[in-house]
């Protein structure tokens, strides 16, 4: 495995430890990063969203992922982006979330 790949793996390990207070699943399991990227440097790039545009932990979830990031060894630096296109769904999340929530 690459050394980026191991990082990104961690990165992994590391936004798994987020949840929506809301919902009993991790915010990597609810399908809420849209794209996760290692850049030269160890510079981590996360674009993400959220259940809803109204959703009360809009300011703090964000920033705990980034908070989570750099607590991973090797890492740079982090860059967190919100997104609200395409709009979340319950599609997107794993089918382990999915189990988690009675959806399966």
């Amino acid at each position: 495995m690459t050394e980026e790949a191991e990082l990104k793996e961690e990165v992994i390990k590391a936004i798994k430890q987020v949840y929506d207070p809301e919902i009993p699943v991790d915010v990597w399991e609810l399908g809420l990063i849209y794209d996760l990227k290692i850049f030269p440097v160890n510079n981590v790039y996360v674009e993400m969203t959220l259940t809803s545009p109204s959703c009360p932990s809009a300011g703090t979830i964000p920033s705990e992922i980034e908070q989570k990031i750099r607590e991973v060894e090797g890492v740079n630096d982090v860059s967190v982006e919100l997104t609200w296109d395409p709009p979340y769904s319950q599609d997107m999340m794993s089918d382990e979330a999915k189990l988690e929530l009675g959806f399966m």
